[in-house]
């Protein structure tokens, strides 16, 4: 196991001195380490890849998250929105993606502090070191971080940092619907018909599932929530049709303790069997997809059940197996990331979803995150790599240490305090897929 020094003060030069910090996605924890950097006077810059910020959580803003509003505000963002007049939204109660986005995400960018800083539809492609590809070391500390940007038009540049946030998320990246890891054969033949997690089913794509069979292959929150739009859609729309696709023996699900602190999440796991049980959801288990294929305007599965393989059509399928980071923009720099989970090494033991739940991952900061590329953090849900456990509160954590650090403040880097609202578990299979939300 390697030791940090957290005595030892980050490496600095005159003119690395003298660059922003890069932070990659405007995301809830991008934006909270722009906070933090402000509360600390270190300049920064945000690159956002989509069109606005937090464009990630509006693709799912109907959905209503499980924790409220007091584990959803960054202790550091509530300052800098209260001081220009802001006011927080009652603590209890439970927001939608878009009621996020609209009364917290959108002030707080919107803050001249962050806003001046905030570049939206431009892509982070690559992250490396100036002249120096991940082989080099001599004065590789010392030399600045070059990332290269694709802005909106495609015109692709090059921007010196002194430090980089990696807080991009893990959501423009799902996981493989074939449990090898690898796309199914045949998948660029139907993409069409395949939509990612968390789709409107009854709004903005209600076209796209009335009176139609889709299949949802997940089983983790993700599932859930989508699994209970359809049921709904279903007493509205005849002819529509839910088989939920898993590929273990039986259903994996999501809480329905009595001891969650977090009562929406709670429910959801009853809700989903009450519909099993009522047979408006088909489950089928066991299944593992092999390959895909079209057949008119619908979709062909070859799966194996118990080593067998077996076939049958679907309209939809929903792709809610889970979310993975990408590292292909990181292979430039050094990391040191578990085999397994893909998170950070030393945070990967404290939130393995064998063992741990949303609200069991003990606090951390720094220390768990510091990568052998000095002044580089992987935060917030692409820390997690794999992991289906994050909660937002977990992230703010993270990223006020990483800033403390950053700022030469290594006794508060070093002081990570979190409270979570106790839970049950979010997942317990690292094939089933990711929770939603936060």
């Amino acid at each position: 196991m390697t030791l940090i020094d957290l005595t030892r003060p980050p490496r600095s030069g005159r003119r690395m001195d003298s660059l922003p910090v890069a932070i990659i996605g405007a995301g809830p924890i991008g934006l909270a380490a722009a906070a933090n950097l402000v509360e600390r006077g270190i300049p920064f810059e945000i690159y956002e890849a989509g069109d606005t910020v937090a464009d990630s959580i509006r693709q799912w803003g109907h959905i209503r998250l499980f924790s409220p509003w007091k584990h959803l505000v960054d202790p550091a963002s509530g300052r800098l929105l209260e001081t220009a007049g802001w006011q927080h939204p009652t603590d209890s109660a439970l927001p939608t993606g878009a009621e996020l986005v609209d009364e917290y995400l959108t002030p707080l960018a919107s803050l001249p502090q962050i806003a001046e800083h905030t570049r939206t539809g431009v892509e982070v492609i690559a992250v490396s070191r100036e002249g120096m590809d991940r082989t080099r070391t001599a004065g590789r500390a010392a030399t600045p971080f070059l990332l290269r940007v694709r802005d909106p038009e495609g015109a692709q540049t090059e921007i010196s940092a002194r430090a980089v946030i990696d807080a991009s998320g893990t959501f423009r990246t799902p996981n493989s619907l074939a449990s090898s890891g690898l796309d199914p054969l045949g998948l660029d033949e139907v993409a069409d018909l395949i939509t990612h997690a968390l789709p409107d089913v009854l709004g903005r794509d209600r076209r796209l599932f009335a009176g139609k069979h889709t299949t949802v292959v997940g089983a983790g929150h993700s599932a859930a929530n989508t699994l209970l739009s359809l049921a709904a859609l279903a007493s509205d729309e005849p002819g529509t049709r839910i088989t939920w696709a898993i590929r273990n023996r039986s259903a994996i699900r999501v809480s329905s303790s009595p001891d969650d602190d977090l009562a929406a999440r709670a429910k959801l796991g009853g809700r989903v069997d009450e519909l099993v049980a009522a047979g408006v959801i088909d489950v089928v288990d066991r299944f593992e997809i092999v390959r895909l294929s079209r057949r008119d305007d619908r979709i062909r599965i070859v799966a194996s059940r118990s080593g067998e393989l077996t076939e049958y059509d679907t309209d939809v399928i929903v792709n809610a197996t889970g979310f993975r980071p990408n590292l292909a923009m990181l292979r430039e720099i050094r990391l040191e990331l578990d085999d397994v989970v893909e998170a950070p090494r030393r945070l990967a033991p404290l939130i393995d979803p064998n063992v741990h739940s949303c609200g069991t991952v003990a606090p951390h900061g720094f220390a768990e995150l510091e990568q052998p590329e000095d002044g580089f953090f992987l935060a917030g849900m692409k820390s997690y790599g794999r992991a289906p456990t994050f909660l937002l509160a977990t992230g703010y954590e993270q990223v006020r240490s990483i800033v403390a650090w950053l700022g030469g403040d290594a006794a508060s880097a070093a002081q990570v305090q979190l409270t979570l609202p106790a839970t049950g578990v979010c997942s317990t299979d690292l094939g089933q897929g990711g929770g939603c939300c936060s």
